[in-house]
């Protein structure tokens, strides 16, 4: 059985295959054809942190995600993982590969399939809270779905802002409010325990990609910014995994599947719609057999 390594991986793994198959994900998990059960969340308190189980079948496929969060790290990337791909009609392992770039990547397209979907066909002024990997990962793919003429980037150190703004063109914000006054797309990729994002900052018809928090005790927007149309992943994963959801008893008005599947739509409205994103295993699956098809072809 073979083992992709993460330069393996990066040599197949790219955004213009990765977005339409995310697409596919989300509209297969919406519809019942893609099976997954919530993830399982083992915590280790001696190190702050999480390890977490994420099962998915598909097809011909199954997948399985084990994903370790330690946000103190420094040295070594906060989020890694391994994905192993089984037959779904044997149980036959086929295949390990590191899941890190893949989780990197497939959510940032997830977010890029979103803002395809939900942003103002003419929105130019991205927003971008965070200044690391997912910071980096989302300008990639969100330039792929709309035409910024403007990237504004807020972090919590300003040397990282300053590095992040040189490298893909950006201007740095002073503050997280003067990163999103005006934003038409903005992107919270900070993990944070308490809100960042406050709803009288934002525009209206503008998009929030909701990405760093991710548990029922962490918390990226306020009460206001919840006000707007929620739109996740899965409902389920949402109303267990979610604290922005759980704790502002914010109705969700839809899984973004199924707006693609054309089995919802939303209602016209002045507000702003966020998008609560989570991650789940639908896509990781999705993601894994893209991998493995691409690797295959190329000893082809």
């Amino acid at each position: 059985m073979d083992f992709l390594n993460e330069e393996k991986v990066r040599a197949v793994l790219r955004y213009e295959d990765l977005l339409p198959a995310m697409e596919q994900a989300l509209i297969g998990f919406s519809t019942g054809k893609i099976r997954q059960p919530l993830r399982s969340m083992m915590r280790l308190p001696e190190q702050d942190g999480i390890l977490g189980l994420m099962p998915a079948a598909d097809g011909d496929f199954i997948a399985v995600k084990l994903v370790t969060v330690y946000e103190r790290n420094v040295t070594e990337h906060t989020h890694q993982a391994v994905i192993q791909l089984f037959s779904a009609r044997t149980g036959e392992p086929l295949v390990a590969m590191d899941g890190r770039l893949i989780t990197e990547m497939r959510t940032a397209a997830v977010s890029a399939v979103a803002t395809r979907l939900l942003a103002r066909r003419h929105a130019r002024v991205l927003a971008i809270l965070g200044s690391g990997v997912q910071a980096r990962s989302h300008v990639r793919a969100l330039r792929m779905v709309r035409e910024f003429n403007e990237v504004r980037v807020w972090s919590r150190t300003t040397e990282h802002a300053n590095r992040f703004a040189g490298e893909y063109g950006a201007q740095t914000a002073a503050t997280a409010e003067a990163a999103v006054r005006n934003a038409d797309v903005v992107v919270s990729v900070t993990s944070t325990h308490v809100p960042l994002v406050r709803g009288e900052w934002l525009a209206k018809g503008a998009l929030v990609c909701a990405v760093g928090a991710v548990g029922p005790d962490k918390r990226e927007l306020d009460d206001a910014a919840m006000q707007g149309q929620i739109l996740v992943e899965s409902r389920e994963a949402a109303m267990r995994e979610s604290a922005d959801v759980i704790e502002s008893g914010a109705p969700i008005a839809a899984e973004v599947g199924e707006l693609l599947a054309g089995e919802t739509k939303l209602p016209r409205t002045d507000s702003w719609v966020v998008f609560k994103s989570l991650g789940i295993g639908a896509t990781d699956l999705a993601a894994a057999r893209l991998v493995w098809q691409q690797y295959q072809a190329t000893r082809a």
